[in-house]
């Protein structure tokens, strides 16, 4: 190789490291949103819909929305028992710290996942609906093709980060739109207020849920990586919209962005926009996974964080949609089979205590995930 076919090369080299670095900065600096009409399909907004991103907490919406389809072919039913597994058991938090051999209903279980993204949980229901944990995931991904969620693949029922973890706001809306257009039956599963074990209270860190009007759903995830990402669903005067946030750089903004879209989607009538099936991919760095690791986590990010609560430790939300919940909430029951024995560990975020009737509580701060 002579001088000049070297410093060709290097410049090549340098160019292809240069455009690998603004594409990856300009992926983390996506902010993927998508709103949608649940009866007309029609897509009111959206924003870096095909951005692949790590999915979080929101793997759920797809592990129930297999359970489901699990219930309808006949397999399981909802007082099925789930069994808490060693492996299940080892999972890292959030969790509910059951131990090996504990048992609950399918009913319980998902009321658990739902409301505080128990991990263990999530796996000890894919084990015992899909006879394994990658049997269930294997599930997982056919469902997600079938319904057409194209740029989407999982790795596990829980949504912890690896390779091959992946799904975008488009996917994440078909998800959401199919959930209540197929299992409307289901719906109360996702408008949680929270659940009580007997002994402990947990509250759903979905801010919008008794807090915005005709908010009826769907589901909060965190992890560094992929930031604090929301699907929300509400219905008023007959029309039902679903919304997808992902990246926000707190539980507050989260919320405060999905009330506005849900409001703007409930109280508009789009025009002539594209359904979700007319959408067509686009973004030049949509098939790289974001990873927001670096804005989400930093000690600056959670200093800016920890300014965004009152004394009381409640999120400040500025979104005029968004009122205080002052009653106590609407709890059911969720636990094991013959009470709860678990106790929390470390400074796993669990409940708010026994305190009866409870006003503004406290929304559990996500403990930060990293690779």
């Amino acid at each position: 190789m002579n001088g000049r076919t070297t410093r060709r090369s290097a410049r090549l080299l340098g160019s292809s490291l240069l455009l690998a670095a603004t594409l990856l900065a300009t992926t983390a600096a996506a902010n993927p949103r998508m709103l949608v009409d649940v009866n007309t399909l029609k897509v009111i907004e959206h924003e870096d819909a095909f951005q692949r991103w790590y999915p979080a907490s929101l793997t759920k919406l797809m592990t129930a929305y297999t359970v489901f389809r699990a219930i309808k072919a006949g397999e399981v039913t909802l007082e099925s028992t789930v069994t808490m597994t060693k492996n299940a058991a080892a999972e890292p938090p959030s969790k509910m710290y059951y131990k090996p051999g504990q048992k609950m209903t399918l009913d319980s279980a998902l009321k658990i996942i739902l409301v505080k993204s128990a991990n263990d949980v999530a796996v000890a229901i894919g084990e015992s609906v899909g006879g394994s944990e990658q049997g269930f995931v294997a599930r997982m991904n056919a469902e997600a093709a079938r319904i057409g969620m194209s740029s989407s693949h999982f790795i596990n029922p829980h949504g912890l980060p690896g390779k091959g973890q992946y799904t975008t706001a488009r996917d994440l809306a078909v998800l959401a739109v199919t959930l209540k257009r197929e299992f409307p039956q289901y719906a109360s599963y996702f408008a949680l207020e929270g659940f009580t074990t007997g002994k402990k209270q947990y509250p759903n860190f979905n801010m919008l849920i008794g807090r915005f009007d005709g908010a009826d759903g769907m589901k909060t995830g965190f992890i560094c990586a992929s930031g604090f990402n929301q699907v929300s669903s509400a219905t008023r005067n007959g029309r039902s919209v679903v919304s997808v946030v992902l990246g926000s750089d707190s539980l507050g903004a989260r919320a405060d962005i999905s009330a506005g879209m849900l409001e703007k989607g409930l109280t508009m009538r789009p025009g002539s926009v594209p359904t979700l099936g007319q959408l067509r991919p686009y973004g030049e760095t949509r098939d790289i996974v974001a990873d927001v690791s670096e804005d989400i986590c930093s000690k600056h990010a959670a200093k800016v964080r920890s300014e965004g609560r009152d004394e009381a430790g409640r999120q400040k939300l500025v979104s005029p949609y968004i009122h205080e919940l002052n009653r106590p909430l609407k709890l059911v029951y969720a636990g094991l089979m013959g009470g709860d024995t678990a106790k929390p560990a470390g400074n796993d975020q669990v409940a708010v205590g026994d305190t009866g009737g409870l006003t503004n509580v406290p929304i559990p701060i996500p403990r930060p995930t990293t690779f």
